[in-house]
């Protein structure tokens, strides 16, 4: 893998590689560490994944790290369409079975219930759940108008709950469609559940994974904007539990 430069703003060490791959070989190498080390101290870890294009490089090295054991592992993902069952297509809680769990087998998968018969229950159950098994590791991605999970703007950075339901933004539901996951505007879920950003960076460490040239825009204002509800992203750097990995194209405007 090439680094091609590393630099820090305020808080947050940023790392630009060459390629998407070199990235997401990386990460799956930092996660690999912290892994083995938590289970070695605790006994057992969990993490939050992301989804989505962009964390398709890092999703494939992690399946190859044959020295994790998996069987340890709780993972939990931060979002789901509202009203979605896993069977469709566009699924979160899919994505994470198709692309992993079904690869590495690790001990648990808490699945988001997009489709739950009760909302507000399914909010409940899955708090407990983040309660019971506090992560160690959250990999998020970060939006083209600077979302982080389903946090679009403007952001909640103060809210007590760990899990809510949101209204997705014109931005939002067009990137959905831009990345062929459905066919058009319209048929894009309107709401959806996600983890607060509070859950998402109460992870003892927190790795934004964001290639592609489409993000150069909201990386550049995530470091160089004003920390802002208006670009969620922008929280990022004002933590000591978090770093930035880019490849060449999604760092051209930094």
């Amino acid at each position: 893998m090439t680094i091609l430069r590393t630099l820090k703003v305020e808080k947050m060490p940023v790392f630009v590689f060459d390629s998407p791959e070199s990235l997401g070989e990386e990460v799956a190498n930092e996660f690999e560490k912290i892994i083995n080390s938590e289970i070695i101290n605790k006994g057992e870890v969990s993490v939050i994944l992301a989804t989505g294009n962009s964390q398709l490089a890092f999703i494939e090295a992690l399946r190859k790290k044959k020295n994790i054991p998996w069987d340890k592992v709780y993972f939990f993902h931060m979002d789901e369409y509202l009203g979605m069952s896993e069977e469709h297509p566009a699924s979160f809680q899919r994505y994470i079975k198709d692309k992993l769990v079904k690869h590495v087998h690790p001990r648990a998968f808490f699945g988001i219930q997009g489709d739950a018969a009760n909302v507000n229950e399914e909010l409940a159950r899955y708090k407990n759940l983040l309660l019971s098994h506090k992560p160690s590791i959250c990999v998020l991605g970060i939006g083209e108008n600077g979302h982080l999970a389903f946090n679009d703007p403007p952001a909640d950075f103060e809210t007590e709950e760990l899990i809510h339901v949101v209204n997705l933004d014109q931005a939002c539901r067009i990137q959905q469609v831009n990345e062929g996951h459905f066919p058009n505007f319209d048929t894009v879920p309107a709401q959806a559940i996600t983890l607060t950003i509070p859950a998402l960076l109460s992870a003892d460490n927190v790795f934004a994974v964001v290639p592609e040239m489409r993000k150069a825009d909201a990386v550049a204002t995530t470091l160089y904007g004003a920390v802002t509800p208006n670009c969620p992203a922008s929280i990022l750097r004002t933590k000591n539990n978090t770093q930035l990995y880019l490849d060449r194209n999604s760092a051209l405007k930094i």
